[in-house]
């Protein structure tokens, strides 16, 4: 069997939006003739607040445009619709920030 390389972890595509949380505590210093980005703890503590609120909330637009494209698929069987459809409701509800995607 020939070896294939596979990325582990492939960077994700170019149209994923990402807001700015902040600022503060993120800086770039310099050693050794390198640039290194330097993060406070407490920007650490809110990105990670954030990020695990998000994954518990929220779906990337990409993946909802794909649940809503499957209602548009004129091929797609009636079980495929009331499944997309199932998704994009909890994914509504999920948004709310009361429940998380995985009630």
């Amino acid at each position: 069997m020939d070896f294939s390389y596979e990325d582990t972890l492939p960077a994700s595509p170019g149209d994923v939006p990402f807001r700015l949380l902040t600022a503060n505590g993120v800086r770039v210093v310099e050693a050794g003739g390198r640039r290194f980005l330097e993060v406070d703890d407490e920007a650490i503590r809110l990105l990670t607040a954030e990020a695990m609120r998000d994954m518990a909330h929220l779906l990337r637009p990409g993946h909802l445009q794909q649940l809503r494209n499957i209602l548009d698929d004129p091929e797609a069987s009636a079980n495929d619709r009331f499944v997309a459809t199932e998704l994009l409701r909890n994914a509504n509800i999920a948004a709310g920030g009361v429940l998380p995607g995985c009630q």
